[in-house]
């Protein structure tokens, strides 16, 4: 990522990953070009963000835990949408995010489904379906079509040129308006320089033009509704509730097992062909760091959100996960971290016979959001001392629950991985039928309960 530097300033890429990280920290904090509200959001904001810096650096114990819920599907419902309302209509998706954020009052804006519809059908996307297209109109999220979208004979393509076999080979598969490009050529270099133009006379066939035109109206579409989701994110941030996107990237075991050579794939892959399995993962790291550094803007939240799919337990024996899943996406998250963000990794599926191998990152430099299935006591025992934690109240509690029920298990778990600092008090997404009267008296007992004295 390109940083802008003062001229009185240090050059960015000589500063320690710790100077990095503390520059991002500082712009994150100063929340560059927002003209708050008022004093106090501006008060708020920085009260809100510095709990945050404080949890996940294990330096210091902040003054409250920081309250994350994930509120997912309930956010549509408590508004009154379905996720067809909020995919088809993009002020929908905001009126979720901005009531939902002034009237819960957590400590960050609330997530709107902010996937656009449109944009899907227009690049007839065929690893989903959503609602209204493929799944009922009523159906509540979307869905994965699992594949293997990479056949193995494959492999040589992806490791001689990913970038070549991504967009010739890879998105006309998954992409059906894009599907004229597999009858592009290999053009990684044109030759002489006078060979350069007509090199490109096969972007002027029909077909091309064709694919080319509904990638252009796709990203218009898209940006539309960029330009409309981005300042309502900025009114929410002047009236005092930071942002914790941040960048995102993935697993390289997870990019190659989710949405190139699928579940079965990737499995038969360990055991079958394991050279060419770890070669492609280490092409797949330095990509995956550029991913998270580029995607993770200065002045935002520096975390970098990874959705670790494929590493639970009993997925894969311990020294599987070792090799092929952890080996890989310590490289990635090592390399954020020299650039002075902080991997946060969103444990799917427990994780309790991995604690000795994922604690293996420097301290105060990684968020593990683990969830249900993690006994978080254990977790804290384990690797509390080296990481922050966030999770993990389970959505089911949400459902069946009373508020009592509900405000106990909290302050339990509170109780349990709030000790001493380093937890961000979080949920597993809550889906749509969640109790209100649950998900109210949650929020209340983590802001009462989370104080530290």
């Amino acid at each position: 990522m390109a940083v802008e530097t003062k001229a009185t300033e240090v050059p960015w890429e000589t500063l320690s990953p710790d100077a990095k990280l503390e520059r991002r920290f500082a712009a994150w904090l100063a929340a560059p070009g927002v003209q708050f509200a008022t004093p106090q959001a501006k008060a708020d904001y920085q009260s809100r963000v510095t709990n945050v810096i404080d949890a996940l650096q294990l330096k210091k114990t902040p003054s409250r835990i920081p309250v994350l819920p994930g509120l997912g599907g309930f956010a549509e419902a408590y508004c009154g949408y379905t996720t067809y309302d909020v995919m088809h209509d993009v002020d929908k998706a905001i009126d979720v995010m901005t009531r939902c954020t002034l009237e819960f009052q957590i400590d960050t804006t609330v997530g709107a489904n902010a996937q656009s519809a449109r944009v899907w059908e227009l690049l007839d996307f065929k690893t989903y379906i959503w609602p209204g297209h493929g799944l009922p109109a009523d159906a509540d999220g979307v869905q994965f079509n699992e594949g293997e979208y990479m056949p193995v004979a494959e492999y040589d393509a992806f490791l001689d040129d990913p970038t070549d076999y991504y967009w010739r080979i890879y998105l006309p598969r998954i992409l059906g308006a894009l599907g004229p490009l597999s009858t592009l050529p290999y053009l990684p270099y044109a030759g002489q320089t006078a060979s350069v133009p007509s090199s490109l006379n096969v972007f002027g066939r029909p077909e091309i033009e064709s694919a080319l035109l509904k990638l252009i109206e796709a990203g218009k579409e898209g940006l539309k509704q960029q330009q409309k989701m981005a300042p309502a994110t900025r009114k929410l941030t002047e009236l005092g509730f930071p942002n914790m996107g941040g960048g995102n990237s993935k697993a390289p075991f997870d990019l190659l097992g989710d949405g190139f050579r699928g579940t079965r794939g990737i499995i038969m892959d360990m055991f079958q062909r394991p050279g060419k399995l770890m070669a492609a993962m280490d092409r797949l790291v330095p990509i995956l760091i550029r991913m998270g550094v580029n995607s993770a803007r200065m002045g935002s939240c520096p975390l970098v959100g990874f959705a670790l799919h494929k590493g639970a337990d009993g997925y894969m024996s311990d020294e599987h996960f070792k090799t092929f899943y952890w080996g890989p996406l310590r490289k990635v998250c090592m390399g954020l971290i020299q650039e002075g963000l902080i991997p946060r990794l969103g444990a799917q599926g427990g994780y309790n016979q991995r604690f000795e191998v994922i604690r293996d990152l420097p301290k105060g430099k990684a968020l593990w959001a683990l969830g249900y299935d993690t006994d978080m006591a254990k977790a804290k025992a384990a690797i509390g001392d080296v990481a922050c934690l966030m999770g993990n109240v389970p959505a089911t509690r949400l459902h069946t629950g009373t508020p009592e029920e509900t405000a106990e298990f909290c302050r339990h778990l509170i109780d349990v991985a709030g000790k001493g600092g380093g937890y961000l008090f979080s949920t597993a997404s809550i889906d749509r039928n969640a109790k209100v009267e649950n998900v109210k008296a949650m929020i209340k007992t983590a802001k009462e309960h989370g104080v530290y004295s």
